[in-house]
């Protein structure tokens, strides 16, 4: 292959891989295997699993708009599952000591299995979040906006209204949690996590040096996927009029499904291509990653390389989208 044709292919690389921030850590995954590699006190600590994804049981779940959703509801299970493993492993030596199980423990234990009370957790927790994030960018929103509903007659500038609302809450929740103390050391492992994995898109070597010089902001974050979401809920939520505001609340988490997949849909198309029509389609979600995304220090880096390391496939062709 000529010099030109090589740099067209290194140039045009796009990986599958993709992570997230943990507590002194990071959780990467890649198309067959999901790594966790924490920051001890004395070593790093990491944990590989083999992925089983649900499409390989029931491949309708793999299907162009019905893997959004899965993906969504499974990436939030994978996360959540992360944290708790990563928290367990900060905890001082006195917290790890045994501690007796609890009589709901024992019960679940020996009804459900060993590890019942670990899925139930997720579970809840799984159903929190998004209970929560429901509560915060739709139903809030959708309250406020009704109260315009005797200024304003015009439904379309009232839906536009609505969706600006949504916009300011969201950038402001983002705002509010890049101030936490605790978080900005999340945020710089969030940082390493993009930063590594452009390193390797663009092939180079995985170095401290080379990922440093890396930028944080990455097009496949999951900051610039819920812009999108609520960018396409405003076009979404713009179909359906109704004046009524709790019907109206019951379609819009209805259309939900809808707009999680084809916001998938479009993050995936932006992840595999790199044009201007791409670059302005994520240059939104890529400002707001400013918030979400700090310089990581090279503790971080040698944790995220280390990460990326682990999920990469033999085969490099197995990495493409």
């Amino acid at each position: 292959m000529s010099k030109s044709k090589q740099q067209c292919c290194d140039e045009k690389f796009k990986t599958s891989i993709g992570g997230q921030a943990l507590i002194e850590g990071i959780l990467m995954r890649g198309p067959k295997k999901q790594a966790i590699v924490l920051r001890g006190k004395e070593e790093l600590i990491t944990k590989v699993e083999e992925l089983k994804l649900i499409k390989d049981k029931y491949p309708v779940c793999g299907w162009p708009l019905v893997r959004g959703v899965v993906n969504f509801g499974s990436s939030m299970a994978n996360g959540v599952r992360a944290l708790m493993f990563s928290a367990s492993n900060m905890l001082d030596d006195e917290e790890l000591k045994p501690e007796e199980p609890s009589k709901f423990e024992k019960w679940a234990q020996k009804h459900f299995g060993s590890d019942a009370v670990e899925k139930m957790v997720v579970y809840f927790s799984v159903i929190l979040g998004v209970a929560f994030s429901i509560g915060l960018f739709i139903f809030l929103p959708n309250l406020i906006a009704g109260l315009f509903k005797t200024l304003i007659d015009n439904y379309l500038v009232r839906n536009l209204i609505e969706g600006c609302i949504r916009i300011l809450i969201f950038l402001g929740y983002l705002i509010g949690v890049s101030q936490m103390k605790d978080m900005k050391r999340v945020f710089s492992y969030h940082g390493a996590e993009h930063k590594t994995i452009r390193c390797y898109e663009a092939k180079k070597e995985l170095t401290v040096e080379n990922v440093r010089a890396q930028t944080r902001l990455h097009p496949r974050c999951g900051t610039s996927f819920l812009f999108l979401v609520i960018m396409i809920s405003i076009l979404f939520f713009s179909i359906i009029r109704l004046d009524n505001v709790f019907l109206r609340l019951l379609v819009r988490l209805a259309l939900l499904p809808a707009v999680v997949s084809v916001s998938y849909e479009i993050t995936r198309f932006v992840g595999r291509h790199d044009n201007w029509f791409t670059r302005i389609m994520t240059a939104p979600g890529m400002w707001m990653q400013n918030f979400t995304t700090r310089e990581p220090d090279d503790s971080m880096i040698e944790v995220a390389i280390e990460a990326v390391k682990l999920v990469i496939p033999e085969n490099e062709g197995e990495d493409l989208w």
